[in-house]
């Protein structure tokens, strides 16, 4: 059991991931920084990218958890999860800490 949840966690990390490294993606989340949700006109408005287009990406960043959309009348709005990227900021810090205190043994290693 806790094999599965482990590899359902690496899967949903990836996914983020995945979602994140994407340069359009990042600019649409920079959109969504403000909390407040926003319709697929209004993420496109001033940039070059189609509604389809911001569609598209948006879809891929609520696959992976990282923006929810509600349905406001005839349009959807799109929101940012912040939990999601909170527990991928959490993972990055545990392997940052995990990283230092290697480098901190092979610091003693080298100068003993």
């Amino acid at each position: 059991m806790a094999n599965r949840q482990a590899a359902a966690t690496r899967k949903s990390r990836a996914m983020v991931f995945a979602a994140l490294g994407d340069e359009t993606r990042l600019s649409v989340l920079a959109r969504l920084g403000n909390g407040a949700p926003q319709s697929i006109s209004r993420l496109t408005h001033g940039t070059r990218l189609s509604r389809q287009a911001v569609t598209k990406h948006l879809r891929v960043l609520e696959r992976a958890g990282v923006v929810r959309s509600v349905r406001a009348g005839r349009e959807s709005l799109f929101a940012l999860q912040p939990k999601s990227i909170d527990g991928i900021r959490q993972y990055l810090d545990e392997v940052s800490r995990q990283w230092d205190d290697a480098l901190a043994r092979l610091n003693s290693l080298v100068e003993d």
